[in-house]
């Protein structure tokens, strides 16, 4: 026995296989086709809560209440900030333009530019910047709670529109008020570069004065205005977009508040470039 067992073999044990995992090329691949996938979604969205939005905003009933509280905190409370940083942009840029025309001899035309650079693109961009920034983030946030809260479905349940309640007084005090503060920012900054100019750098207030009167037209300010209703509209409507649709609690509101703030600074960008384009 001892021999028979001394010289049986061993059972040879076949090597365990290794779970099938998919190809690098091929996870690359699934992470690359993610990326236009949820661009396309958010496309898809995006344009739902546009159509939605246009089509009760001219059905009754019309929440004038709404409205003017919502223009009251787009508006009123983004007068400090935006004056703020119109003074501080209209001074740096004045300093800016004064030192470079003053090696040729021209510091007079100091007015003229700077009145145009923020007429034209600084009131605009900066304006919807800051709003991007301060309300475009409250509002995404608060309804991003609301929806993770149940309190948008509330709403529903009540016979109550979520989006002609809350997405509509927003959007159109965006549209409202955005030129508004454009045209403050654009006189706030002239004051903070007549301030760096004249009364600091000792250029001619008639130089200053007389170059603004002539090189800045009318046509100027039509074109200021359109950029900051389009860029005030789109902003608030896509923080109302993401607020609106945000999941997963308390850190799915702060990744929504995050994307609102994230692509309307982006499409901010990009309108500027293709109203420009369009206007010149």
């Amino acid at each position: 026995m001892d021999d028979a067992g001394a010289g049986a073999k061993p059972p040879i044990r076949e090597p365990k296989q290794a779970p099938e995992r998919p190809e690098l090329a091929l996870r690359v691949l699934r992470g690359l086709a993610h990326y236009p996938k949820a661009f396309l979604a958010g496309v898809g969205d995006m344009t739902l809560m546009t159509v939605h939005t246009l089509g009760w905003m001219v059905r009754p009933p019309y929440r004038f209440r709404l409205l003017v509280r919502a223009m009251a905190f787009i508006g009123v409370g983004s007068l400090f900030i935006i004056s703020l940083t119109a003074l501080t942009a209209g001074m740096v840029l004045a300093l800016q333009a004064v030192y470079s025309m003053r090696i040729f001899q021209a510091e007079g035309a100091v007015g003229g530019a700077v009145a145009m650079s923020l007429t034209r693109e600084i009131s605009p961009v900066f304006t919807g910047l800051m709003l991007t920034a301060r309300a475009s983030s409250a509002i995404a946030t608060e309804l991003g709670t609301m929806r993770v809260t149940d309190q948008i479905d509330a709403l529903s349940t009540m016979g109550v529109n979520p989006i002609q309640y809350l997405v509509v007084p927003r959007v159109l005090a965006g549209a409202l008020m955005t030129p508004i503060l454009c045209l403050l920012f654009t006189f706030v900054g002239m004051f903070g570069a007549y301030l760096v100019a004249v009364v600091w750098m000792n250029v001619d207030p008639g130089q200053f004065m007389d170059r603004i009167a002539n090189w800045v037209k009318p046509s100027d300010f039509g074109q200021s205005v359109i950029k900051a209703v389009v860029f005030g509209t789109l902003t608030i409507l896509i923080a109302c977009q993401q607020g609106y649709s945000a999941t997963g609690g308390a850190a799915g509101v702060g990744q929504a508040t995050t994307r609102a703030v994230v692509i309307g600074s982006v499409m901010i960008m990009i309108c500027d470039y293709v109203l420009t384009a369009a206007m010149m």
